[in-house]
């Protein structure tokens, strides 16, 4: 039975922490979609590990790990990463991680291309990592991208990247400054390499799955980032909700555990687009340096606010939850007062909206209503149990709980894996 673990914001929710406490129980650990934009940090043992494309399963010496079809794989960072973490003390990473060989790659060439639609956007700019993935997921689309199984194919392999490099030097001109051949020439040295981690995935997770094996499923962005339901086009450039789940890993949807939705306690996102509770003051400063809110994978210092519960209970309806995870409740110890957004009012009528809006410039105008908690000012880093929180942090994930209609089973009060309180 598989268990899945989906960021319910704008991802940097801290579902790395979960998806590493949850390892111990599973055999395999799985990643659906996205590719080294991601970024998971986990604290064991008193290092710090921080993971892209490899899923967070790696930690436990016991669990098998799957970089699934939906994924799309930058092959230089898939061996630097396994080389960083073997560094770090990881005990036989290699042996543990395998790929599928329906996974569509990310070239150098994409992340060029990435750089180079950017700076054509100007003002209007995503906000991407520039690390390839929207190219990388557009040729795919467009039938012109190329899979795992195809490097093996050395003649074909070099005839396809050639003409995907033909193809975008007509589009860019001497703005594209790319070597199709040293690309080329790199891909034969990691040829035979990469053979040994490559497997068919449909097999492999059929077979897990009838035996009934425990699965754990690492979602990467977040729902917010989705590419159908996020606020786009402000979004990454795949499935990040359940949806992608499936797609990305030929599950079986009768054979799901629990999905389990990752809230941080405050809200963050990275890159452009609109950000109703956005808190450009002390406020959001202060979110910002306590909860060390800069990025894993590109370095950006994040935009921060207040817990906005339209966005919570929009993905919710999106990705239906079985329990939620709140993260990094701490942050919050030391303000007085904690504000949660709990509706969005027309800006032209003051009449509250039913959901999370489509129209992003509807989005950009809305007015937010806030509810005010008493906060706790004391610190919960330590608390072993819920009701070892103080009263007012209690209520506030109460609060949480009874909007979103979904239980908080998990708390997070600290960086370390110890420091998470199950309900």
């Amino acid at each position: 039975m598989a268990t899945i673990v989906i960021g319910a914001q704008w991802g940097d929710e801290g579902k790395g922490k979960l998806v590493d406490i949850l390892c111990p129980t599973v055999k395999l650990c799985a990643r659906a979609q996205g590719g080294n934009n991601a970024g998971h940090t986990i604290v064991a043992n008193g290092v710090t590990y921080d993971f892209h494309l490899l899923p967070s399963g790696l930690i436990n010496p016991e669990c098998q790990n799957v970089i699934g079809s939906g994924v799309v794989v930058h092959v230089p960072s898939f061996f630097k990463e396994l080389n960083d973490l073997e560094v770090k003390g990881l005990k036989d990473v290699r042996s543990r991680i395998l790929i599928s060989d329906r996974a569509h790659i990310v070239f150098d060439l994409h992340q060029l291309v990435d750089g180079l639609e950017e700076v054509e956007l100007g003002g209007k700019s995503i906000g991407t990592t520039r690390k390839g993935i929207g190219p990388a997921y557009s040729t795919k689309a467009a039938r012109s991208g190329i899979r795992i199984c195809e490097v093996f194919n050395e003649t074909l392999f070099n005839q396809r990247l050639r003409e995907l490099a033909a193809g975008y030097k007509k589009r860019y001109g001497d703005l594209l400054k790319y070597d199709v051949e040293e690309e080329i020439s790199r891909f034969n040295e990691y040829r035979q390499e990469l053979g040994n981690y490559v497997v068919d995935q449909v097999p492999l997770m059929k077979s897990a799955q009838d035996s009934n094996l425990p699965i754990l499923v690492e979602g990467a962005n977040a729902l917010m980032l989705d590419l159908d339901f996020g606020t786009y086009p402000y979004v990454t450039s795949s499935n990040t909700g359940l949806g992608g789940v499936f797609t990305g890993l030929a599950l079986n949807p009768t054979k799901v555990k629990s999905i389990i939705g990752v809230v941080k306690a405050y809200t963050t996102r990275v890159g452009g687009g609109p950000f109703a509770t956005e808190d450009l003051g002390e406020v959001g400063t202060k979110l910002q340096e306590i909860g060390r809110e800069w990025g894993v994978t590109t370095g950006r210092r994040r935009r921060c606010g207040w817990l906005d519960l339209v966005v919570v209970k929009y993905s919710a309806a999106i990705n239906h939850y079985t329990s939620l995870n709140v993260t990094k409740l701490d942050i919050l110890d030391t303000f007085p007062t904690i504000k949660v957004a709990t509706a969005y009012l027309d800006p032209t009528t003051g009449e509250e909206l039913e959901s999370f809006p489509a129209n992003l410039e509807l989005l950009a105008n809305v007015k937010v209503k806030y509810e005010e908690l008493k906060g706790w000012e004391k610190p919960v880093t330590g608390a072993k149990a819920f009701y070892d929180l103080p009263k007012e942090a209690r209520a506030y994930v109460e609060f949480i709980e009874n909007f979103v209609g979904i239980k908080v089973q998990y708390i997070g009060t600290g960086p370390g894996r110890e420091s998470m309180i199950t309900r």
